[in-house]
C-alpha cells in the first residue's frame, strides 16, 4: 500500500503532461511552432524548478514562531536552497533555448538528489519519505529526459 494519497500521486503524474507534449511538439511540430514549443517548454521546467525548490520553504514555515530548530539544515539552509532553484530556472529563461533546457534538466536532477537527503527533515514516516522519493525520482528522470531530448533536437536534428 502506498502511503501517498491518490490524489497526490495522480496530479504528480499529470505533471508530465506538459513535459512530455511540449518535447513531442518541440521535434514533431512544424516551424514556428516547434520553437514556440520549446519557449512553453522552458517556461514549463522553469515554474516546476522553482515549485520544487518551494517546498522546502512550504515544509519549512510551519516551524515560524516556535522554538529556533537547534538543526542547521532546518533553522538556515533550507530556506536558502529553496530559492536557489528559482534563481538558476530564472536565469536559465534567458540564454540560448537548447542551453537552458540542459540548465533546467540539470538543476531537476541535482534538485532530487539533494532533496533525497533533506527530505528526512519534512517526513514523519519513513514509509512515506521512501514513496515519495520514489514518486520523485520518476517524475525528475521523465522531465529532465524530456528537456534534454527537445535540447537534442534543436541542436542536431533541427538544423
Amino acid at each position: 500500500m502506498n502511503p501517498l494519497p491518490p490524489l497526490v500521486r495522480k496530479l504528480a503524474y499529470a505533471g508530465l503532461i506538459p513535459f512530455v507534449s511540449l518535447a513531442l511538439m518541440v521535434q514533431l511540430a512544424p516551424t514556428p511552432l516547434n520553437y514556440l514549443s520549446a519557449e512553453s517548454l522552458a517556461g514549463y521546467g522553469a515554474v516546476i524548478t522553482a515549485f520544487m525548490g518551494a517546498l522546502h520553504w512550504g515544509a519549512n514555515l510551519h516551524t515560524l514562531g516556535k522554538a529556533p530548530p537547534s538543526d542547521r539544515w532546518e533553522s538556515r539552509n533550507a530556506w536558502i536552497w529553496g530559492i536557489i532553484p528559482a534563481l538558476v530556472a530564472w536565469l536559465a529563461l534567458h540564454i540560448y533555448i537548447p542551453v537552458g533546457l540542459v540548465i533546467l534538466a540539470s538543476a531537476l536532477i541535482i534538485q532530487c538528489n539533494i532533496d533525497k537527503e533533506t527530505y528526512r527533515y519534512y517526513f514523519s514516516s519513513e514509509e512515506a519519505r521512501k514513496a515519495f522519493i520514489t514518486l520523485r525520482n520518476r517524475l525528475t528522470i521523465v522531465a529532465s529526459g524530456c528537456l534534454i531530448w527537445s535540447a537534442f533536437v534543436i541542436l542536431f536534428v533541427q538544423n
